[in-house]
């Protein structure tokens, strides 16, 4: 039997921060060699919220390169960008229309966002998450690697399985039931400015998150600048200190140490010696994917041809999901 395949992305809306690399991508790069990957760029829901055109390509291949510089090996997966391959958007729509409207009302993030944008609310972002499941059933994936946030979305997914292979292919199931791949440290990156939120790209704070591609200095001033507590000693998994559980978290990912040894590390530290320490370990976990960043986006020939290739893999498998699915329903075959 070949690898088991995984399928995952990120939005372009915007840089990269560390809840994406050490949340998602980081993972995804340490994996890579048991599975059989694609990662797209998920442009499609970009536009689920208010989104800028004059920056959605540019920031499309960000996202690309950035896979690349930190560390996605072509040798075990496949980049390409989710609009490219159009089975995305049909076989959304086809799973729009077996999939109840109750179970997307239910969904906690399109509650959220729903009460953030008022009256402007888009269908795309009560929808979003049947988006996300065609993304998924496509490639029969069999693991996702999804954060905490995500885990609803993906039972979603699970659901219109077995309701899609239930109603239309008792006989032989078309779609297979994906599972999550869930990082046990740093899987829910939170916000500098607080402790309690996750770390995102639409909070519009930029003293709220570190990006990929932040400069040493910019590091530095979100670093001095962010919310601590007056207690001296630095200690993991006290409910009444988020800001400081977050923090250590963040030092022990990005300086690859046990959590005990950082615990035993920063038990007597002030913050005043702590952040200096966090600030280095960033910076220099960093400087190699930007470099690496550079050089991709230097040879925009090559970022092409790597999303080309990953599109053409990428549409094989989707569009025969696709017929498949298409079959099942009744509809009559493309001639």
């Amino acid at each position: 039997m070949g690898k088991q395949r995984v399928l995952s992305g990120v939005q372009p809306t915007g840089n990269l921060h560390l809840g994406n690399y050490l949340g998602a991508i980081r993972n995804w790069v340490e994996i890579q060699d048991q599975y059989e990957n694609f990662f797209c760029v998920v442009d499609l829901h970009a536009i689920t919220v208010p989104h800028n055109p004059a920056t959605l390509a540019a920031d499309t291949y960000t996202i690309a390169a950035l896979y690349l510089a930190c560390g996605i090996d072509l040798q075990h997966s496949h980049i390409f960008v989710q609009s490219h391959v159009s089975a995305h958007s049909e076989l959304c729509w086809l799973l729009n229309c077996i999939t109840p409207l109750n179970w997307l009302q239910d969904m906690i993030q399109f509650k959220e966002k729903a009460l953030k944008q008022g009256e402007n609310v888009g269908a795309g972002l009560l929808t979003y998450p049947v988006l996300m499941a065609a993304d998924i059933l496509l490639y029969q994936a069999d693991k996702v690697p999804v954060g905490e946030d995500q885990k609803q979305h993906l039972e979603l997914a699970r659901d219109i399985v077995n309701r899609f292979n239930h109603q239309f292919a008792k006989k032989k199931p078309i779609l297979k039931l994906p599972d999550p791949l869930i990082r046990k440290e740093g899987a829910r990156v939170m916000s500098l400015t607080d402790g309690t939120r996750k770390m995102s790209k639409s909070d519009p704070s930029e003293l709220s998150r570190i990006n990929v591609l932040d400069s040493p200095d910019q590091i530095a001033n979100k670093i001095k600048r962010c919310k601590t507590d007056p207690i001296k000693g630095l200690t993991f998994d006290d409910l009444d200190r988020p800001e400081c559980n977050n923090l250590l978290t963040l030092y022990m990912l990005l300086s690859g140490q046990t959590k005990e040894a950082v615990a035993a590390e920063c038990a007597d530290m002030g913050w005043g010696k702590f952040k200096p320490l966090l600030t280095e370990t960033t910076i220099n976990a960093l400087k190699p994917i930007q470099q690496k960043y550079q050089e991709v986006m230097a040879e925009k020939g090559y970022l092409e041809s790597v999303l080309k290739d990953g599109r053409e893999k990428a549409e094989m498998i989707a569009n025969q999901t696709l017929a498949d699915v298409k079959a099942a329903l009744g509809y009559t075959a493309r001639l």
